[in-house]
């Protein structure tokens, strides 16, 4: 399976905001936005002349990408389906993308960071109504039941995430029983319920030229 392998706090840099892509490194004094609040590269810290309105797009598209962990063709084909779908194709395209299984189970706070949770995924260590699924991408239904396996509740990445828990964002649409280690989604997600800023409507522009 194809996935980005550089450096994560680069693109945090990048994009000048924290994404949190690491974990509980991204909530400590450790984190690169902390330490240097500049760009990547010999050329981070100058200033730049005021970005083009394609460059603020592709900006937007490539941080949505990297919180989220999906590459260009995925992305491509996440936002054909939300044109697809009746409605704001921006609100549907965040429907899909937080609907992710990789992502419900970060949101549930049993994973670290979405690629912990991928990884978690991958060794079959999540259940979907008591049924082992492997399939990081899998979109998740309102009210179905998504735990751990008993006889993984003690991997290292789950039980440090259980630690770091309050410092995580509450999100309304998702639940979670952190001594059962099970949770559920409760409703629809909604792009304004995410704690990090995003502006929809410059990367439907993006794609609709």
């Amino acid at each position: 399976m194809a996935r980005y392998t550089g450096a994560k706090c680069k693109l945090c840099r990048r994009e000048g905001m924290k994404l949190f892509l690491k974990g509980e490194r991204c909530y400590s004094s450790s984190c690169a936005i902390e330490r240097r609040p500049y760009g990547p590269g010999e050329h981070g810290r100058r200033r730049g002349r005021k970005p083009s309105d394609y460059k603020l797009q592709l900006r937007e598209k490539q941080k949505v990408r990297a919180i989220y962990g999906v590459l260009e063709r995925q992305f491509r084909l996440y936002f054909a389906e939300a044109n697809r779908r009746k409605g704001a194709t921006g609100e549907n395209l965040f429907n899909l993308l937080e609907k992710r299984l990789d992502n419900v189970i970060y949101r549930l706070g049993f994973a670290p960071s979405r690629a912990s949770a991928r990884q978690l995924i991958r060794h079959k260590h999540v259940l979907i109504n008591g049924d082992v699924c492997d399939i990081p991408s899998r979109q998740v239904r309102v009210g179905e039941v998504l735990a751990i396996r008993a006889k993984s509740q003690n991997v290292p990445q789950v039980v440090q995430s259980l630690k770091d828990n309050a410092k995580r964002d509450r999100l309304p649409f998702v639940e979670a029983d952190v001594k059962k280690l099970e949770g559920r989604l409760l409703a629809e997600p909604q792009l304004s319920d995410l704690p990090i800023p995003i502006q929809e409507n410059l990367i439907v522009e993006l794609y609709s030229k």
